[in-house]
């Protein structure tokens, strides 16, 4: 398994409510899944675990292999950093889900062009990715971060498409404005403004270090809070500046 600040797991109680947010996605495509699915970025498999079954083949892509992963049975898995897809032929896929991913991925415009190459007509993309109105810091993993309208400019690109929003209910936004006010104090020391200045590569150790403290932190401070917060505390709805994920559903 691969743990940072961006890779979390259900093991971790302390980042239950990134974990269940991420896991949310998951959850909420299961209604899609069929015939033949893509999932670009399986990371550890919790979530691809959870839809393999529904489908008639399952291909799962990441640049890292998990253990986990490996061993899920039906999953054709390819270790692959994209974009392009090699290998993969055009119109092989009724579904392409991708969660959490496009954030990272340089070439974005050709992410969208070779999802677009190896999705059947009429077949359908669901991907996710963070608001970057609701982030609280710079993110080194990231490339870049998304604002409505420029979601709103990749999702166009298909024939069809609903773009809706991940939200929290009262309980998970008490715990992202407790987690706002901490990274605050965090951040008021960086006097010289590192956290945007400095190389993304050197960032991340320090981002990470930060992130496990402060949640760490957060789960002392508020274990009922934290350790409260599952995949139930998180819905979809039409997509706002304030939502914390945008959620697409596009169609070839």
């Amino acid at each position: 398994m691969v743990f940072t600040a961006e890779r979390v797991h259900e093991s971790s109680a302390n980042d239950a409510p990134v974990f269940y947010r991420q896991l949310f996605a998951y959850l909420e495509v299961e209604k899609y899944i069929q015939g033949d699915v893509l999932e670009v970025g399986c990371g550890d498999g919790y979530g691809t675990k959870r839809l393999i079954d529904k489908a008639n083949s399952y291909t799962g892509i990441d640049k890292f292999v998990s253990q986990t992963v490996t061993q899920l049975k039906n999953l054709n898995f390819i270790q692959m950093n994209i974009p392009p897809f090699t290998g993969l032929k055009d119109n092989s896929f009724d579904v392409v889900i991708s969660f959490q991913v496009i954030e990272h991925i340089q070439n974005d415009s050709l992410y969208m062009e070779e999802i677009r190459r190896v999705l059947k007509p009429g077949g359908k993309f669901i991907f996710s990715t963070p608001n970057k109105k609701m982030s609280l810091t710079r993110n080194p993993y990231h490339i870049r971060e998304y604002i409505l309208s420029d979601y709103q400019k990749l999702c166009s690109k298909y024939s069809s498409f609903e773009l809706k929003g991940v939200f929290g209910d009262e309980k998970v936004m008490d715990y992202y404005q407790k987690n706002k006010e901490s990274v605050k104090k965090i951040t008021r020391w960086d006097i010289l403004n590192l956290q945007y200045n400095l190389p993304r590569f050197l960032l991340k150790i320090p981002y990470d270090l930060a992130n496990s403290l402060n949640r760490k932190k957060l789960a002392e401070k508020n274990t009922e809070l934290t350790h409260g917060i599952t995949a139930e505390n998180y819905f979809i709805a039409p997509a706002t500046e304030e939502c914390l994920d945008f959620y697409c559903i596009a169609v070839k």
